[in-house]
């Protein structure tokens, strides 16, 4: 890694690419939410080029509360404040995606690379404040949008490797299981989430775009063939509680030792599990599953596991 790295000229170029990536239609507005979740997302990539990223990421807040000269906002945050969980998930992978190619492109250095990503964080903070944004909100809403990005991963992963290690390693599940399994109970944590369920529909193709961006992403094909076979809306749910009870104490306990609460945070990162899971089970040349039948397996555990479990929910509100 070459001394002479240009940090100015580094952060300039970077945030012009921010710049560009969050504009919105009027070209000189930015549209700072997805500002703060691209930022979230590039800190988040660059952590999980170390062995414990979890404590990176309170490093790297220590070592921004005294560079910044300020303590994130306290208090409880609006339920207004943060976008949704899956709109969360979509940006900062695209912040991590960013991530992958400026790492490629400019460095060989990780330790390096960290310094001028939390370079370009706080300027970046700075310049919001400049342009109205309070220094101390920015920051706090900087780290919630960092700390569920990195929850999301980490759960995604702790899922999958509690599913190949206790169910099929010891329980004998089925590839075709763990991916159900994975999917179902992200259905569930969906439909027992207490969003307003005039815009639950939307929510579940949402949380599914979580596991079908995943899977795509580790090399599954895109196709339109996701829904193919699922039973029509007139016709019973039939979800797979078997797997749904075998799997939730251990997700629930993992859960809880992250501090994961929200039920629809929960339900994504139990999507971005089960995408990963798909991607496992159906790769390569020679697939233990088909994609052809993983995918509609797959989003048939989630669709009729939500089905079910909001139809219960309404009738026992009634």
């Amino acid at each position: 890694m070459s001394i002479l790295i240009d940090k100015a000229g580094f952060t300039a170029q970077m945030h012009r690419i921010l710049l560009s990536q969050s504009a919105l239609t009027d070209e000189d507005a930015v549209d700072g939410m997805r500002l703060i979740q691209l930022l979230a997302g590039i800190l988040v990539e660059t952590l999980l080029l170390f062995d414990d990223p979890d404590e990176g990421l309170k490093a790297s807040f220590a070592r921004m509360e005294s560079d910044l000269n300020c303590l994130p906002q306290p208090g409880e945050l609006g339920p207004d404040v943060l976008p949704p969980p899956y709109v969360l998930d979509h940006e900062t992978e695209q912040g991590r995606m960013l991530a992958r190619k400026l790492f490629e492109e400019w460095l060989d250095c990780a330790w390096e690379f960290h310094d001028l990503i939390m370079f370009t964080i706080q300027n970046t903070i700075l310049r919001l404040e400049e342009a109205g944004q309070d220094r101390a909100g920015t920051f706090r809403i900087f780290m919630e949008c960092s700390y569920r990005c990195l929850a999301y991963e980490i759960a995604a992963q702790e899922l999958c490797d509690i599913v190949i290690e206790e169910k099929m390693g010891a329980e004998g599940w089925t590839l075709g299981e763990s991916v159900s399994g994975l999917s179902a109970v992200a259905g569930r944590c969906l439909g027992l989430s207490k969003t307003d369920p005039a815009i639950m529909p939307g929510g579940l193709d949402q949380v599914a775009w979580v596991m079908t961006q995943e899977a795509v992403r580790l090399g599954i094909p895109a196709g339109t063939d996701w829904r193919f076979g699922l039973a029509a809306n007139d016709c019973a749910a039939s979800a797979p509680f078997d797997l749904i009870f075998s799997l939730w104490p251990c997700a629930r306990e993992f859960f809880r030792a992250i501090s994961l609460e929200g039920l629809v945070d929960q339900a994504v990162a139990c999507a971005k599990a089960a995408g990963r899971m798909l991607a496992v089970a159906s790769g390569g040349e020679m697939p233990g599953l088909e994609p052809v039948i993983a995918k509609p397996l797959a989003m048939a555990a989630m669709t009729e596991t939500y089905r079910v479990v909001s139809r219960d929910k309404a009738a026992l509100a009634q």
